[in-house]
């Protein structure tokens, strides 16, 4: 069985970004093979960590790792975690992207990458998140320059190969230590590691090749959704890098409470207040729902706490046209600072009806 992502790196589930970061660094160097060399237990621990980072330092992938568990991800993506062999894991790049190949400098990667992930957060009323609506939110994102389209080159001009790299973005080396061999790859400095240069950059985005924007974003939040649950936005998040493709827009809901209504899954619930004439005596009741007033006949001799079911009157279930039910408690209200009339009425009443209250009549019994 898998062991927890979060117990691997030694970090609690509320760990930040850098928290989760720090920690593999620090795993990372006290397990390298290249630092062991022989040492399968170590080579073991390495391919570890490094999944349990592969899935925690992205932040789709660790929202559905922390909804679904290992499930939410694909344990072959990984390469040797799920079964797969170690050598089918790109350790030196994946290592070099966050040590530099312990050089102390951060290697760029030449291929596409996909882009960042963004999070936004939206508030929704009661009625919102049980019905759906469409909503619009802001975010700020990374977008491919217009003027040169993401080449960062001047109109009429393109990128070129650097000739100090060859195109890879790394100029690598072979250091001899006590411990062995250990290879290391950093950044071009000629290209500054990312495989090309440009000799007349574009005005606009000074050679980058991106501008950061502020854009607005439909979003239609589906039925049923649930405070504090994140929805996926695809594709809207930050340009990916050498035409990798976009990140996502992960929207996380926070809903509103409601004045009558608590929910519980795709039930409602509500408190219902009748008098106690109308408890003792039935009544016909106008009880408020999220699709307007429906009437309800309450049958005589209601007691206190009682519970009533509306079908079909509470929430849909996320992806369903299915909907659950409405609960409806009754509460009886007992009057005071009566009127003497009033006393002497409930008096009279009391005197003639003290065969009519079976629970007091047993409770006296037991106790007796």
């Amino acid at each position: 069985m898998a062991k927890d992502f979060y117990e691997v790196l030694g970090v609690g589930r509320d760990a930040s970004d850098d928290d989760i970061k720090k920690a593999y660094r620090k795993l990372a160097k006290e397990n390298h093979p290249d630092l062991n060399p022989g040492d399968k237990q170590r080579e073991a621990r390495f391919k570890e960590i490094s999944a349990a980072y592969e899935t925690l330092s992205d932040g789709d992938k660790r929202a559905r790792y922390d909804r679904f568990g290992p499930d939410g991800v694909d344990p072959g993506m990984y390469g040797g975690y799920g079964g797969g062999g170690f050598d089918d894991f790109d350790l030196s790049s994946f290592v070099s992207s966050i040590f530099g190949g312990f050089g102390g400098q951060t290697q760029r990667r030449t291929g596409p990458s996909r882009g960042e992930n963004l999070r936004a957060s939206l508030s929704l009323s009661f009625e919102e998140a049980v019905f759906g609506c469409a909503k619009e939110i802001t975010v700020s994102r990374i977008e491919a320059c217009d003027s040169c389209r993401g080449s960062g080159a001047a109109d009429g001009t393109r990128p070129e190969t650097c000739q100090t790299c060859g195109g890879s973005g790394q100029v690598r080396s072979v250091r001899r230590t006590p411990l062995g061999s250990i290879a290391t790859a950093t950044p071009c400095q000629t290209c500054g590691g990312k495989g090309k240069t440009i000799k007349t950059p574009c005005q606009t985005c000074k050679g980058a090749g991106i501008e950061r924007r502020k854009v607005a974003i439909s979003v239609n939040i589906p039925a049923g959704i649930d405070d504090g649950q994140t929805m996926p936005i695809r594709g809207q998040g930050s340009a990916g890098a050498n035409g990798g493709p976009a990140g996502d827009v992960l929207v996380t809901v926070r809903v509103s409470k409601h004045a009558l209504f608590t929910r519980d899954g795709t039930s409602i619930h509500c408190e219902m207040p009748v008098t106690f004439g109308q408890a003792a005596l039935g009544a016909e009741l106008e009880v408020p729902t999220l699709d307007g007033k429906v009437k309800y006949t309450m049958p005589p001799g209601t007691q206190n706490g009682a519970v009533f079911r509306l079908r079909n009157k509470g929430v849909p279930a996320l992806g369903s046209k299915q909907r659950g039910d409405q609960f409806v408690h009754i509460m009886a209200e007992v009057p005071s600072g009566l009127n003497k009339k009033q006393k002497q009425l409930l008096s009279e009443f009391e005197e003639i009806s003290k065969d009519q209250h079976p629970r007091c009549k047993s409770f006296r019994d037991k106790w007796k």
